[in-house]
């Protein structure tokens, strides 16, 4: 079972034609083939994220039975399925050349990559419903939500935290997850009733993967940022979401869309594509 969804997810990328990127001279994917990962629904870690991140932040369980409301209890074991959808080679150079601000091609792609990540998720719920099982991607559910605390924004289901319970990548001084295709992605995941063997967590600690980290050097992310909202102390959300709602506004309606990613601090950077601290991990080890 966990090849057979793993399998479909990749399916679901390679063949969906929301994952195509068309311009004047070309076609291409947006995203490369995605890395899959399983977590234990009742890993300890899910009740440590109500203390780390906020009492708000749901456990696997929660959220199932949150999304089936039917269901006023789930007692079988808890599954997290996690993916990682790296963007193409292709597609993240189109943003080299730009400045500060995105490309296009980066700017168009991005805002569309929400609506194949959420047809991707509920493809997937749909499959495992259909199955039989219980299934819920919590980000496309109508109590999903955002919070502004001590101006740092939170939500109530972390993709990226649940990326790092199921092995798929540390964290960054940017905020993000640096996976083992880099940092340039986008995260998607999903809660379900069928049992899945739990990947492991490979990493020492939150930042491994993360060259400033580790050496106390690089901190190319904050030279890329537009805004100034990345520091030796990490991300600004506040200044970063700011920046996202009005300042990429502009560009938005140049290009006839509801909003636009920026993404600079993921591009021309050594976490862009892979994992820049590996081979210091594998030296260490020796």
């Amino acid at each position: 079972m966990p090849n057979f969804l793993e399998e479909e997810i990749k399916k679901f990328a390679r063949t969906n034609p929301l994952n195509r990127i068309t311009t004047m001279d070309n076609t291409f994917y947006m995203f490369d083939d995605p890395l899959v990962s399983f977590a234990d629904g009742d890993d300890p870690i899910f009740t440590e994220y109500k203390t780390i991140i906020g009492e708000f932040h749901l456990t696997p369980r929660e959220a199932l039975v949150l999304s089936n409301r039917s269901a006023k209890s789930v007692t079988t074991p808890v599954s997290v399925v996690c993916w990682i959808l790296p963007y193409t080679k292709e597609f993240r150079e189109s943003s080299y050349d730009s400045g500060k601000i995105p490309s296009q091609t980066w700017a168009v792609g991005t805002a569309n990559a929400r609506t194949f990540v959420f047809s991707l998720q509920e493809h997937m719920v749909k499959l495992l419903t259909n199955m039989g099982y219980l299934a819920a991607s919590p980000q496309v559910e109508p109590y999903w939500e955002e919070l502004l605390i001590n101006h740092k924004y939170y939500s109530n289901w972390s993709e990226k935290h649940m990326a790092y319970a199921a092995g798929l990548g540390t964290f960054s001084l940017t905020g993000g997850l640096i996976s083992e295709r880099g940092t340039s992605i986008h995260i998607g995941s999903l809660v379900t009733n069928l049992m899945l063997p739990a990947s492991p967590r490979t990493y020492e600690s939150l930042y491994a993967n993360c060259l400033f980290y580790k050496t106390g050097k690089c901190k190319l992310c904050i030279k890329r940022c537009p805004v100034g909202a990345i520091t030796e102390k990490g991300i600004d959300d506040e200044k970063c979401y700011n920046y996202l709602l009005y300042g990429m506004q502009p560009l938005a309606d140049k290009y006839g869309i509801d909003h636009s990613e920026c993404g600079m601090c993921s591009i021309r950077v050594p976490c862009e594509s892979r994992n820049p601290a590996k081979k210091l991990q594998s030296a260490s080890k020796k």
